[in-house]
């Protein structure tokens, strides 16, 4: 008896997997047919938008600052796969608030093995691309309501073994794709990407609206005005670093010091960090780009400062490539310096779940310790002194610190001034580089040596000097 009830069930099971199978092809091939992408082997699209770039808001509060584009075309060739885009750029308004370079006016990913999944995805979660992923990933199907509207929803798991959830509409026309991507700031990232405004472009549906968005704000929305379907695509490999749509090449340098002042330490390359000796602990100012760029920083600070623990790290300003590291510094037990308008966001972000890539602070759940300020503070130990003062009507970032170190004459400083490469190269000034003079000269700081934490290649010693030329200043 027990053999046949197991029997039924190993049958009840197995007939309601192949339906569920079933219905996942039946409603693939329906969406397929309906957006005529059954023979669809190229695509290109175009119209205009901006990009938003990510994790550079002016404050926690607001939305990724924009670059608009008069043009933004995509090209995807989905059998290679590849897909490259093409900007036509607006001109940058100079008082734009927050941070970022604009995009290059050309990318081109051609995959290969190492091609992130995040940049795979670029291809995948377009309407056409999700519904071929479906069906070579073995998706399943579920029925879900959403704001009193009806969808199937789709879901495969994707190369970083999260769902990727595409939403189609009574129209069968793919609404909605997400998923959730690892970045080393807050963790299990929503990811998603809506389409609407749907219209035949020869014989093709397509969105004339699509909005994608990263950690719940755009960091794309374009106006689609054009659609060719199969046409050439002929996408061809950048030359150069990353030529294949893989990272950049090669390891990274390795980390190195220079004593600048005694217990004073600037670690390189960039992003730069600054160790300082005090009396019973190690200050560090930045705790930038990633758990491996703050490791390599926390182990150069330990090895210069030997027998001492880092008590604090300065965060100069919240964009992510500034404070990507921070997590790794409060692992080690590390108290954040930040500015006030930082707190809130950071408690928030740092409870975030980091499953797809445990980090450090993620296995050591250290107790998150935060220190603000607003216009200025001041750490000394009696013999060391680090002011650190906010930059007054900066358009880079609201809460943007610098640290002065009266004795030494040093400024540590992000993105208010970012030197060439090279010494003498051709630089022209921007507003945040006269920001940054007319906030020295406010605060009447004696500087004689810039640490910019974008620091330069040649990691020569940059001299106030150097800023003052740029501005067109003596000083």
């Amino acid at each position: 008896m027990f053999k046949k009830c197991f029997a039924g069930v190993v049958l009840v099971t197995t007939l309601s997997w192949t339906a569920a199978a079933q219905d996942a092809k039946t409603v693939i091939g329906n969406a397929s047919k309906a957006m005529g992408a059954d023979n669809l082997r190229t695509i290109r699209y175009s119209g205009p938008g901006s990009d938003f770039a990510f994790g550079q808001a002016f404050n926690p509060s607001l939305p990724w600052p924009a670059f608009k584009n008069k043009t933004y075309t995509r090209t995807v060739d989905f059998e290679a796969p590849a897909y490259r885009i093409d900007r036509v750029p607006e001109p940058v308004d100079p008082q734009r608030r927050g941070g970022g370079l604009p995009p290059p006016q050309t990318q081109t990913i051609v995959f290969n093995a190492n091609t992130p999944w995040p940049q795979q995805l670029e291809i995948w979660m377009t309407p056409s691309g999700f519904l071929r992923a479906a069906a070579t990933n073995n998706a399943t199907v579920k029925s879900q309501t959403m704001n009193g509207k009806k969808y199937d929803v789709l879901t495969f798991t994707g190369k970083n073994n999260a769902k990727v959830n595409g939403y189609i509409n009574d129209q069968n026309l793919v609404e909605k794709v997400e998923t959730v991507i690892d970045n080393p700031m807050l963790g299990d990232t929503p990811f998603e990407v809506s389409y609407t405004g749907y219209k035949d472009f020869g014989g093709v549906k397509f969105p004339t609206r699509i909005v994608q968005k990263q950690g719940g704000f755009a960091t794309l929305d374009l106006t689609v005005t054009d659609v060719k379907a199969n046409a050439p695509a002929d996408i061809q490999p950048p030359q150069g670093r990353g030529g294949a749509g893989a990272p950049g090449g090669g390891q990274p340098p390795a980390t190195t010091s220079q004593k600048l002042a005694d217990g004073v330490y600037l670690i390189l390359p960039a992003y730069a960090a600054l160790a300082v000796d005090f009396k019973d602990y190690i200050v560090v100012i930045e705790g930038p780009q990633s758990e491996a760029r703050a490791t390599a920083i926390i182990d150069e600070a330990k090895k210069v400062i030997p027998n001492k623990q880092i008590r604090y790290v300065v965060n100069t300003h919240g964009h992510f490539d500034h404070s990507s590291g921070l997590r790794t510094f409060v692992a080690e037990g590390a108290t954040i310096i930040t500015h006030q308008i930082n707190k809130p966001y950071y408690e928030k972000i740092f409870s975030l779940p980091h499953t797809l890539n445990p980090d450090k602070q993620a296995e050591a759940k250290k107790k998150l310790s935060i220190e603000t300020m607003t216009d200025k503070k001041v750490l000394t130990d009696g013999n060391h002194v680090i002011e650190l003062h906010r930059l007054q009507n900066s358009n880079h970032n609201e809460g943007l610190i610098v640290a002065y170190l009266p004795k030494e004459k040093i400024l540590v400083e992000a993105d208010a001034f970012n030197p060439p490469a090279q010494a003498n190269a051709p630089a022209t000034a921007n507003p945040n580089n006269f920001n940054l003079v007319e906030n020295l000269n406010r605060l009447k700081l004696d500087v004689e040596t810039i640490i910019p934490i974008h620091y330069p290649a040649d990691s020569r010693k940059v001299s106030i000097t150097e800023l003052m030329k740029v501005v067109g200043r003596s000083n």
